[in-house]
């Protein structure tokens, strides 16, 4: 019995390793969880100057945020950015530096809605986290034998390491703006998936989907600090500009109404999903997970005065969105 048990585990850790081997993964720099949003996310951004600097990913081109006329429909650009907090799933809490949400509104001024376009490579960004613990924090619970071969192995940090990357699950939605401006209201929902990389994990593992994503709802968790800023089309401050942003700082925001789905896809035929939902309590319910995001800083910018050039509002704010970068 003890010779046919450890077979079955070695067979196990070579299939595994033959699926990382096989299997490329996307490299993490050295620096996950730590890289500054100006190396992390200028890969999918451009360098805007001025006062539309917050607003590197709005999609002012997407057809329907060129289309706004400026009187029925009124675009503007929202950007939120966070230096650092923290994700709690189930039982495994995880430090974060920093997320940058992005996103265009469309304003409808008859019917009274708000309808989010996301930006063109997804709108939330984060820098990768490392799971504290690794695999054996994260997949190894001591009564679960099918996986001890595994776990045996992970003496090496590179083996034990575990990378975690937040996908926009979907656009945004139930955009309120008047949420954003107070305390304890949501103020969108961002669907999400997070993909843990690991060379034993193989690479579509991954806690909630596209078809059943984590459903953030960040609120304020103080009232902001708010300031009105004028500019020119290119971004330069100006008193009398073209262009008006409301900068809403100084507040923490936060979520623990989410509910978090079981593990999928992780290892050698989802082998692996058990474990790591056994070791983080996964399915979790409300209630039981959270999220902290540090030091908000939110940013809503359009036209000061867009009737002033109707039909072509849209137009307009993609010519001085263009007009503003610096790269």
């Amino acid at each position: 019995m003890r010779l046919a048990s450890t077979r079955t585990r070695t067979a196990m850790v070579g299939a595994l390793s033959a699926i990382a081997l096989g299997v490329p993964l996307a490299t993490a720099p050295a620096n996950a969880g730590t890289a500054a949003p100006d190396e992390a996310v200028q890969a999918a951004a451009v360098q805007l100057g001025g006062h539309w600097a917050p607003f590197s990913r709005c999609p002012v081109d997407d057809p329907a945020m060129l289309a706004a006329d400026g009187r029925t429909l009124i675009p503007t650009c929202v950007s939120s950015y966070s230096p650092s907090g923290s994700i709690k799933l189930g039982r495994t809490t995880t430090p974060t530096t920093w997320t940058d949400l992005q996103f265009g509104v469309i304003q409808n001024t008859v019917e009274k809605t708000f309808t989010v376009v996301p930006a063109p490579a997804g709108s939330l960004l984060a820098a990768p986290a490392e799971i504290p613990g690794g695999l054996l924090g994260l997949a190894c619970p001591p009564d679960v034998p099918v996986v001890t071969g595994i776990c045996e192995l992970l003496t090496d940090n590179t083996l034990n390491r575990v990378v975690a990357k937040v996908e926009s699950a979907g656009a945004p939605r139930d955009y309120d703006l008047t949420a954003g401006y107070g305390n304890g209201k949501p103020i969108v929902t961002v669907p999400i998936r997070i993909k843990l990389e690991n060379p034993f994990l193989g690479d579509k593992c991954y806690i909630g989907s596209n078809a059943t994503p984590i459903l953030l709802k960040p609120q304020n968790l103080a009232f902001p600090k708010v300031a009105v800023q004028r500019f020119d089309g290119n971004g330069t401050p100006n008193t009398a500009g073209s262009m008006l942003r409301f900068a809403l700082t100084e507040k923490n925001q936060g979520d623990s109404t989410f509910t978090v789905p079981k593990a999928s896809g992780c290892g050698l035929g989802g082998i692996l999903n058990g474990a790591i939902d056994l070791k983080t309590g996964l399915p979790s319910p409300s209630g039981a997970n959270s999220l902290l995001l540090n030091n908000t800083s939110t940013y809503s910018g359009g036209l000061t005065s867009p009737a002033s050039v109707l039909p072509d509002a849209g137009k307009v704010l993609s010519q001085n969105w263009h007009s503003a970068q610096t790269s």
